[in-house]
């Protein structure tokens, strides 16, 4: 019978670059910045990594940008690197390769890294791909993420029976938030806090979405190495321990758009792929025991959603939490203590090792108090890919000893 990953796994050191309009920097440049920092959080050397993984995704740009080129700009030492593309949740896919190398006895140290450039596409968003394709044959050629996301907000408000203005309300929030956190990160690519009337006032994007609603478009690269808790006990003696505790995630076939029985107002995939995850890491109620969340922020309503998918928010409650300041940085259970992609942006095979990253960091105590958590026990990551009606969501919880 399987038994999971529990506490097999132990993440030895990560990296993360600077994300924004990188110009300065090539995806190998990127990558090399996220490994080095990685390597020195770690100590160890090149030569100690037994297996890679490689998280990319825009064909757009990275053509001919598999494993071999991840390599060849590492220089890494004749061993196993593969890439892994599971659209917007590639960087957990990077990560959960590593992972279960590890866990399952293969090798005793992987890498797990991420990088995109969107910025080189041209595009003001995410450029066009297979998956908004097939949700054009569905919804009509018009389909944009945006557009599909919002009818997040419009589903959900009619469920509940929420006035618009009241959800607007909470959704600004959600974005205010994460703009006040992500102004204290010098990592962050929009690092200015904004105004409630700032964000209420924006141009529309898709209604109910205005600007400050919709995550940015963002260059960057993100590493974590893993080991065995036995590696790390040589390596690292007498200190902390960030374990994996749960890495689960669940793919949609897209059939919530051709049946009746998905109401439009949650993600599907989420609300699966935490409760094994929950269950894998034997977390009985997570809105009692998960300190900190990192979830997908691509869009403020999106965030909204999720902390009912997840089990933190009852049914048709995640407004209400969300304007007490339940999720702020000094609330119960802060999320996007970083600034999340509202801040970051999207870079997409470095966007789960990113919350990861931050998780890590928020673990072992080493921010400076203004964005610190306090007393963190769990933290968990949220990556999901594609669009509502069809996805990838991934759930991973992390906690120290």
């Amino acid at each position: 019978m399987a038994e999971g990953i529990r506490d097999k796994v132990v993440i030895l050191g990560m990296g993360c670059t600077k994300f924004g309009e990188r110009w300065d920097a090539g995806s190998d440049d990127l990558l090399i910045e996220a490994l080095t920092e990685a390597l020195q959080d770690a100590g160890i050397e090149k030569k100690d990594i037994q297996a890679a993984w490689l998280g990319i995704h825009i064909d757009e740009i990275n053509i001919g940008k598999g494993a071999t080129y991840a390599s060849g700009a590492l220089h890494t030492p004749f061993i196993p690197f593969t890439r892994v593309d599971n659209f917007c949740a590639s960087g957990t896919e990077a990560f959960r390769g590593a992972t279960y190398a590890v866990a399952s006895g293969a090798c005793e140290i992987a890498l797990a890294i991420g990088v995109e450039k969107l910025k080189d596409t041209g595009y003001g968003g995410l450029p066009d791909s297979p998956a908004f394709g097939q949700e054009a044959v569905l919804i009509g050629p018009n389909a944009t993420a945006p557009g599909m996301f919002a009818q997040l907000a419009t589903a959900y408000a009619a469920k509940y029976k929420i006035p618009m203005d009241k959800l607007k309300e909470a959704i600004t929030h959600v974005s205010w938030k994460s703009h006040q956190n992500g102004a204290k990160n010098p990592r962050a690519h929009l690092r200015r806090a904004v105004t409630k009337e700032q964000i209420m006032g924006a141009p529309m994007v898709a209604y109910p979405l205005g600007l400050f609603d919709c995550c940015g478009v963002s260059d960057g690269s993100a590493a974590a190495i893993v080991c065995t808790p036995e590696v790390f006990k040589k390596l690292k003696p007498n200190e902390p321990m960030v374990k994996v505790k749960a890495l689960q995630i669940s793919v949609s076939s897209g059939e919530e758009a051709m049946f009746t029985r998905w109401d439009g107002a949650g993600i599907i995939t989420t609300q699966t792929a935490s409760r094994k995850a929950y269950e894998e890491a034997g977390i009985k109620d997570p809105r009692k025991e998960i300190s900190m969340m990192e979830v997908h922020d691509c869009f403020s309503i999106t965030e909204l959603v999720t902390m009912e998918d997840l089990g933190i928010s009852p049914p048709g409650g995640a407004p209400e939490d969300i304007l007490s300041g339940f999720f702020d940085l000094d609330g119960q259970i802060p999320c996007q203590p970083d600034g999340g992609l509202k801040c970051f942006g999207h870079p997409i095979g470095a966007s789960g090792i990113r919350m990861i990253y931050e998780m890590y960091n928020q673990l072992l105590g080493r921010w400076p108090e203004d964005r610190a958590v306090k007393n963190p026990k769990f933290g968990l990551t949220h990556n999901l890919g594609g669009v509502p009606t069809q996805n990838v969501c991934s759930v991973a919880i992390f906690g120290v000893d």
